[in-house]
């Protein structure tokens, strides 16, 4: 009796920029260049769903939560994206632990010149 398969093997045809594009992101993300095909079509059938107002099916191993942040996301332009990555990682980084240093100094000028220096730096 044969199994089900849990993949289709499909056949496709694309322009040679988009087939190089998507080899970039397999060997960018550590992916197959199936999975980024996969990865595409699940992204626009979210971002398909969210606009036409339909719930999309949720994805294994997300949370209600982390799919509706995901859905208010791609609703973001790319510029607006990338603001809110770097406000997320100031935020971030405003919490991190002060890391460890271990300095020395031949003379006494040298330690007052750069405490001077660290203590004016914004």
């Amino acid at each position: 009796m044969p199994r089900n398969k849990p993949y289709a093997r499909i056949a496709i045809t694309l322009p040679p920029r988009d087939l190089l594009a998507a080899d970039r992101l397999a060997k960018a993300h550590g992916r197959s260049r199936s999975w980024i095909f996969a990865e595409a079509i699940r992204q626009y059938a979210v971002a398909s769903d969210a606009a036409n107002g339909r719930t999309a099916p949720q994805p294994t191993g997300l949370g209600a939560q982390r799919l509706d942040q995901l859905v208010r996301d791609l609703k973001l332009t790319p510029e607006q994206r990338v603001r809110e990555a770097e406000e997320t990682l100031r935020l971030t980084r405003a919490h991190e632990p002060a890391r460890a240093q271990l300095l020395a100094f031949d003379r006494l000028e040298q330690y007052i010149d750069w405490k001077r220096r660290r203590d004016y730096e914004p």
